[in-house]
């Protein structure tokens, strides 16, 4: 589960990252309202945590943005305010919850589970790209109803090429984003090929209809082909 955080306080953002990396959640984040608006417009996110009190954009502002612009990823408000008059306007903006900080790390995962396992659970929690799903809360992949067993690592690089299903995926986002590397080299370009050639196999192999694509010289795409006319 991919996670944005938006927080200008050095020390709560990190503390944060800590508490859900520890579960498993793979964070994202952001020091400035504009920077958070940018990350959310441009990248996919399972949920956001947003401050409201950000300097120059407050999480309010950003919030009403990003569902005009119509974005429905769940948002989970912080603030130091716990007035009922400034948890109804975080909700009436669009919020799926509010939390007052100091936030306390086993209720705020407790909230996030329980936004999941809300309307938007099978959008969250399901991702597809033909007859290929992956349930991230069983954490199974089956092609055509056939299970498919994947290594950790191959499970994170699938679901990363579902996130993003029908777009190009270079071997730079394949590094930054699942091998959490800033700078790409060719020993690691060396084992994103092996990994994507063990998950073409695997979810390909057999099947009249590849869904695994390489584009020579650029990166993958996971993606259905178009008919033929």
């Amino acid at each position: 589960m991919r996670v944005l955080l938006v927080e200008d306080e050095h020390l709560i953002l990190e503390s944060l990252e800590q508490i859900l990396r520890k579960e498993g959640y793979e964070t994202v984040t952001a020091n400035t309202g504009e920077e958070g608006f940018f990350l959310a417009n441009t990248q996919t996110f399972d949920l956001v945590l947003l401050d409201i009190e950000l300097p120059g954009r407050n999480g309010l502002e950003i919030l009403q943005a990003l569902r005009l612009r119509g974005l429905n990823t769940p948002v989970i408000l912080c603030s130091v305010r716990d007035r009922v008059e400034d948890k109804v306007n975080g909700l009436d903006a669009g919020a799926d919850d509010f939390m007052v900080k100091p936030v306390d790390g086993q209720e705020l995962l407790a909230r996030i589970r329980a936004i999941l396992r809300r309307g938007r659970t099978d959008q969250v929690l399901r991702r597809k790209c033909g007859d290929l799903v992956m349930d991230l809360a069983s954490r199974t992949v089956s092609r055509g109803g056939r299970r498919i067993s994947l290594t950790g690592r191959e499970f994170e690089l699938l679901e990363y090429l579902l996130r993003n299903a029908g777009q190009t995926v270079t071997r730079e986002m394949l590094a930054r984003d699942v091998w959490q590397e800033s700078e790409r080299v060719t020993s690691l370009d060396n084992v994103i090929d092996v990994h994507i050639a063990h998950i073409r196999k695997k979810i390909d192999q057999g099947h009249t209809i590849k869904l695994l694509h390489t584009l020579r010289g650029v990166g993958f795409q996971l993606k259905l082909p178009k008919p033929e006319s």
